[in-house]
């Protein structure tokens, strides 16, 4: 598992490229019959994948968490790009298809990865936040039926923003987040632009009291994002490819602009699960 250290916003006025895409980028994200791991000591959030093709594939606690077993003192949440598969959870299995999600509470000690078609490979992507209480262990589907371990995402959590007009025309998915899928501090979810839309969470914002990580999909071979970054008045770019993710912490923006329509899954970590709690900035106001 890499472990990355916090960074201060005056530290980051004098990176390079190369030590901004060092700090923050993860590429790589996700490799065949291997699980990958960045521990970030920005509000100790673990960025992830479990990628199995051939074989199934086990998450276990890295010496770094001094921990007998991953979820021991922390909770996960989980997003399926790839083809379908099955995650297996102290000897129950949920089928999670394409787009599904799923919250594992804390507590939780077998936890294995399988996928139905080696050929289309599943791609499970992994958020895990510290935790300090135990909250069910859910599938989030965005449509079906409800039951006891499926939670179907509510329509006030699909929200269309943004216009055509405005290059920014967009529908967000919002999974884990109280009210729908209680955790103690992880919340995520995916936002989707649709086609002539190339613009995400604009006009731009930051909230003090969490951090977020975006991870982009769904962007051709040639494709990619200009992720902007860093204080509203000192901002950075970083070119991503697909399948990439980037650590934003707290002080600083995250929105991006890409050379097509494209995906994006949003994971958040910190004190506060208010979702509308940020600080908008002016566009005229950036620098």
């Amino acid at each position: 598992m890499e472990v990355r250290t916090a960074s201060s916003p005056k530290d980051m006025k004098h990176y390079t490229t190369e030590r901004l895409r060092e700090e923050y980028l993860i590429q790589n994200t996700f490799i065949p019959d291997e699980v990958k791991l960045v521990y970030s000591h920005i509000d100790r959030i673990i960025v992830g994948s479990a990628t199995p093709a051939k074989k199934e594939l086990t998450l276990t606690a890295k010496e770094e968490l001094r921990a007998d077993y991953f979820l021991q003192r922390r909770e996960l949440g989980v997003i399926n790009i790839g083809g379908a598969g099955h995650i297996c959870i102290d000897g129950k299995i949920y089928d999670v298809a394409h787009k599904d999600g799923m919250y594992i509470g804390m507590g939780s000690k077998d936890i294995t990865f399988t996928s139905d078609d080696p050929e289309n490979p599943a791609k499970f992507y992994l958020n895990s936040a510290p935790a300090h209480a135990v909250y069910p262990t859910v599938l989030i589907k965005k449509e079906g039926q409800p039951s006891k371990d499926v939670v179907i995402i509510k329509d006030e959590n699909k929200v269309e923003m943004g216009s055509l007009e405005e290059s920014n025309h967009r529908t967000l998915c919002k999974y884990i987040l109280p009210g729908q899928v209680e955790s103690c501090q992880l919340e995520m979810g995916m936002t989707s632009l649709e086609p002539g839309s190339v613009w995400n969470s604009m006009p731009c914002h930051t909230h003090d009291r969490r951090m977020e990580v975006y991870m982009y999909f769904e962007l051709p071979e040639d494709g990619f994002v200009m992720h902007y970054m860093g204080e509203p008045q000192e901002t950075r770019h970083i070119v991503m490819r697909n399948e990439e993710a980037v650590i934003n912490p707290s002080w600083s923006i995250h929105c991006g602009s890409g050379s097509k329509n494209y995906s994006f899954i949003w994971g958040m970590v910190g004190e506060n699960q208010d979702f509308d709690d940020q600080d908008f900035v002016l566009n005229k106001d950036l620098l």
